[in-house]
């Protein structure tokens, strides 16, 4: 990973870039952003800056030895830390898996990364022996490049076993670097907080995401645009949205309309018996599209006319159908309903049952409407 190929983020990149070219990187960096915005790329892309032997203007070479090490996750000066389970498990047991789980998307989450380790429902750590054994491989000298590299991610992960890190945070060898990428600075202790300089990763933007897209994947324009309006800037979730197989949610979504509107039983019965045959994963990425249909028909119909709704033309005249039809409370009731479907989807709720009820409660949502149009 280049800095160049990181998705965005052209202010961190370029403040990254200049503190590497002018000697001023300091001691102790942490990047700070939602997941599946960037940080961990960009913490890669600037120790292999950082380590190249033949440094750009702008960025590393790419082919130097150095490079080469560092963009396989090899390089014997760049370190790595991340959650693990067991209570004594240190990151060095599942290098060969996070390296394969970096080359493969360093836009990923912590839960993607737990599945793959086999986690089940064990809870990801950073543990106190990961912290000893952090201390002991950044006191010895660098092997190869004038710099040593820690690049931890999710220091959220550390718990009150960063106290063992906060000397060395504070003073460290010398040419040392730390590269901290979190997502959640209120889980961070403040200790380690107030020893590092932050550096703000920004969710992305729809047409970042939508070339990241098109030039990882080669998506359509179409398609790329409806994966990353319904991704909320997370590159890692767009990836998901765009690798479902069954993804005509717009009509889909409309069917599901139409026949709770007109509550025919057998429609809603064929429509839940089609639906719940999809699995988990499609159904929630449906619901996330249902959520952001009608919250984006929320800001058209009271937003104002200076609001653009994030829908594509098609999906766009059925909401400004469905904006006469859909008063202020029912968008409530119908956002909380489908919020509610979200929540029981993840915990492996029985679909004909959740989804015969929601579409009977959505029945009686839109036809409150109705009746008081009348």
């Amino acid at each position: 990973m280049l800095l160049e190929g990181v998705i965005g983020q052209a202010q961190a990149k370029e403040l990254l870039g200049r503190m590497i070219r002018t000697d001023r990187l300091p001691h102790a960096l942490l990047l700070l952003g939602p997941p599946g915005s960037g940080g961990l790329a960009l913490a890669w892309a600037a120790a292999r800056y950082l380590l190249c032997t033949q440094r750009g203007e702008h960025d590393a070479c790419g082919q130097c030895p150095a490079c080469q090490k560092t963009g396989k996750g090899i390089h014997p000066d760049l370190h790595f830390s991340f959650p693990t389970i067991g209570s004594k498990m240190t990151s060095d047991a599942f290098l060969p898996k996070w390296r394969e789980a970096l080359a493969a998307n360093p836009y990923m989450e912590v839960n993607d990364w737990l599945q793959r380790i086999d986690a089940e429902n064990k809870q990801g750590n950073i543990t106190r022996e990961e912290c000893v054994h952090i201390v002991r491989k950044l006191s010895l000298k660098p092997y190869e490049s004038p710099y040593k590299v820690l690049l931890m991610w999710l220091p959220e992960y550390l718990g009150n076993e960063g106290n063992r890190l906060l000397k060395l945070i504070e003073e460290p060898p010398d040419q040392t670097i730390f590269l901290l990428v979190a997502e959640d600075q209120e889980q961070i202790l403040p200790t380690i907080l107030s020893r590092c300089q932050l550096v703000k990763v920004n969710p992305l933007a729809d047409d970042e995401i939508v070339a990241g897209l098109q030039h990882r994947l080669g998506l359509g324009p179409d398609e790329a645009l409806a994966a990353a309006q319904l991704a909320g800037g997370n590159f890692n979730e767009a990836l998901s949205l765009a690798a479902v197989q069954e993804n005509d949610h717009a009509r889909r979504f409309l069917a599901w309309m139409r026949a709770c509107y007109k509550g025919r039983p057998v429609e809603m019965t064929r429509w839940v018996e089609g639906f719940a045959e999809l699995g988990r994963e499609n159904q929630k990425h449906f619901l996330r599209y249902a959520l952001h249909f009608w919250r984006e028909l929320l800001a058209l119909k009271f937003g104002g006319g200076g609001i653009k709704a994030r829908l594509r033309s098609e999906e766009l005249e059925t909401a400004r159908r469905m904006a006469d039809i859909v008063g202020l409370e029912q968008l409530g009731a119908l956002i909380r309903l489908l919020d509610d479907c979200t929540y029981h989807v993840e915990r492996n709720a029985h679909p004909k049952v959740l989804f015969l009820d929601a579409s009977i409660r959505m029945h009686h949502i839109l036809q409150n409407r109705a009746a008081q149009a009348a």
